[in-house]
């Protein structure tokens, strides 16, 4: 219920003219100078005489449309001190809408005694011109006065605090966003002295005052005759491939390279354009920006409660960021981890969404918590990210493994189908496919299991099969990093390991896309491009530190651990993926297994639970999936599986930033 403070300040919001007297004053004065105008003879040829009583009478009439036109298309909120060409669209709107309104009375009052208030067309028309231009260039020119102001008050800064020479690579909407941002701080830390675009169109041109000076191919020579200190990267929805290019360049200058923050960085309010960074692994992957099916997700998850298991995990914590914005009834955030769920709750503390979420500490295995959780808060839509993921931790244990990701994705699946929630979306990975460690394995009998539900319940089961994602808890960047910042030397397991990469906000977004397209029974995979080499993004992530390979870092191989596949896959042998509406979502043509099987299968792996027995649930594996190939033995070696079948491994991309 809101209180005294809230209704006081909803009240001050909606009467802005009390917050903006000034402002108020001059627009009437503007106004009612403009409509005077529009009657004057030398400039209305229509009026012979100048019609002072008639215009005094009319003036209050037609001041009141105007100002109405002002308040109904939001020109009030708008500050002028930040006035763009965006707001022109604002008063061009308010002019249209009044003159219309105008004119429209004008036919009106005809068929009536309302002579006085019949304003000439002509009248109407030049004053909305004359009225309108004013309160905009009024506007314009409060700026302009502003930042004259700024000016002159950083220039004590600029006499202090010496700014960097800086180049900005990228003359388009990103580029003037940040000179604009960058010219209106005092405390801004470099100085743009041009711009450099591959559009050989714009060589010449300028952008908010600043010229563009060539292509990245004069930053060599523009670097050393303007004494260049810094070059910074503001292209619009950058490719990795672009970004490693300029990167390549400015190493061999050398001169300093860094990039304002991704568009999703921006959109989700992390930073603002103005906080530049240096380059990361991340942008070096640039893969393109995934485009999304909106209306398909608005009707997905508008208005729906959505549940989110591991819900403060890498995964299921940007879920729960892309989702917030589709406005869902409410979000339930299920986590096992104290710590996780406290530090996304906190994040989501910032947000203006005005979207209800519920931190339920939960441990997704254990039914009585979790049925007093679907009996309590009735969730619509579930994605089930709750999981064990590590490879080389879930062979020394392997009994957590199934208890978690099969027994618990059992649970949840069955408690989704008796209430009746509408879609079941479940997490799944790129080392299902030809399994060789007890993880991947383990998410292969979850797909079973899922696919089996969807055959029982009227629930839309269905599964997303991805590869890594850069940053996600326990990947070998945030290791690579941690090495790279003690200076210890980097451990990359084989000179060979490939696997595929995509980003953390990429998989989340295409997880919940795929989850709108589903019907039920389906095991999606998503389109990961192209594989990567660990041991090229160990070396890139070294000269992203701005040390050299070997020499300040050294790099060592520790040898392929116990589960680890040298190459990854992302489709079973054998099977067709059928295209989906979206070009980065394919559907694997996997057989389902019966249910009779699949019951006798949770019975084999209750039994070995239930026994603590690790040779016999890797045993089970072996036996169920004809494609895994898990280690029985403890001290056994990591079984060679895909290249004993004779399936040569893709071709990896090469990431190869130039050396020092």
């Amino acid at each position: 219920m809101p209180n005294k403070v809230d209704d006081q300040k909803t009240l001050s919001e909606q009467l802005w003219f009390l917050r903006r007297p000034t402002q108020f004053l001059l627009d009437i004065a503007v106004l009612s100078v403009a409509f005077f105008l529009a009657y004057l003879p030398a400039i209305n040829v229509q009026l012979a005489d100048l019609y002072l009583d008639i215009a005094l009478r009319q003036l209050p009439f037609v001041v009141l449309v105007q100002f109405s036109a002002l308040f109904l298309v939001g020109a009030y909120s708008i500050l002028w001190r930040y006035v763009s060409i965006e707001d022109l669209k604002v008063f061009l709107t308010a002019a249209f809408l009044s003159g219309a309104i105008l004119i429209t009375l004008r036919f009106l009052l005809i068929f009536t005694d309302f002579n006085l208030w019949q304003v000439p067309i002509s009248v109407i028309m030049i004053d909305t011109v004359l009225g309108f231009g004013a309160l905009l260039g009024l506007r314009v020119l409060r700026r302009f006065f502003y930042e004259i102001g700024d000016k002159n008050r950083s220039f004590g800064i600029k006499r202090r605090v010496k700014r960097k020479a800086a180049l900005l690579v990228g003359a388009g909407r990103m580029g003037a966003t940040l000179v604009k941002e960058v010219s209106g701080r005092a405390d801004a830390e470099f100085d743009i002295r041009g711009f450099v675009d591959d559009d050989s169109r714009k060589k010449g041109g300028s952008v908010s005052g600043i010229k563009v000076l060539g292509t990245t191919q004069d930053l060599q020579h523009l670097v050393a005759e303007m004494d260049i200190k810094q070059v910074v990267i503001a292209i619009d929805q950058a490719q990795g491939k672009d970004i490693r290019r300029i990167l390549d360049v400015c190493t061999a200058i050398p001169v300093r390279a860094q990039i304002v923050p991704s568009l999703n960085e921006i959109a989700h309010g992390r930073v603002s354009v103005s906080r530049i960074r240096d380059v990361q692994i991340e942008d070096l992957l640039g893969r393109e920006p995934v485009q999304l099916d909106d209306e398909n997700l608005h009707d997905f998850l508008t208005g729906k409660t959505v549940m989110v298991t591991g819900a403060g995990g890498s995964i299921g914590s940007e879920l729960v960021r892309q989702i917030i914005g589709y406005q869902p009834k409410s979000l339930l955030l299920v986590e096992r981890s104290e710590f996780l769920l406290f530090n996304i709750i906190r994040e989501l503390a910032t947000e203006t969404s005005g979207v209800d979420y519920l931190p339920l500490i939960a441990d997704v295995g254990d039914e009585p918590r979790m049925r007093e959780i679907f009996e309590r808060y009735k969730p619509e839509v579930i994605f089930h990210a709750a999981a064990h993921k590590h490879v080389s931790l879930m062979e020394m244990n392997s009994i957590e493994a199934v208890k978690n990701n099969i027994f618990a994705t059992r649970l949840l699946g069955k408690l989704a189908g008796e209430f009746g929630v509408n879609d079941f979306v479940l997490i799944s990975t790129d080392k299902a496919v030809n399994p060789t460690s007890v993880m991947g394995a383990s998410k292969r009998i979850a797909e079973i299991v899922v696919q089996e539900m969807n055959q029982v319940f009227a629930t839309n089961y269905m599964a997303v099969r991805f590869g890594n994602v850069l940053g996600s808890a326990g990947s070998v960047v945030p290791i690579f990093r941690e090495q790279i910042q003690k200076g210890e030397a980097i451990t990359v397991t084989d000179k060979e390991m490939t696997r595929y990469f995509m980003t953390i906000p990429e998989a989340s977004q295409l997880v919940l896309q795929a989850g709108a397209l589903g019907s039920g029974g389906e095991i999606f995979i998503l389109d990961m491009g192209e594989p990567i080499m660990i041991l090229d993004l160990a070396e890139d992530m070294i000269r992203l530190s701005g040390l050299t390979p070997y020499e300040d870092i050294d790099i060592v191989f520790t040898g392929v651990r116990k589960g680890e596949k040298l190459f990854e896959e992302l489709e079973i042998t054998g099977e067709n993926l059928l295209k989906t509406h979206h070009p980065k979502i394919f559907i694997g043509k996997i057989a389902t297994y019966p249910k009779e099987e699949v019951l006798q299968i949770l019975s084999g792996f209750q039994k070995a639970v239930e026994e603590n027995d690790d040779q016999q649930v890797r045993g089970l594996f072996n036996q169920i999936l004809p494609e895994a190939s898990i280690s029985v033995e403890e001290t056994g070696q990591q079984p060679k599986a895909v290249l004993e079948n004779g399936k040569r491994p893709p071709h990896p991309v090469k990431l190869g930033l130039v050396e020092k």
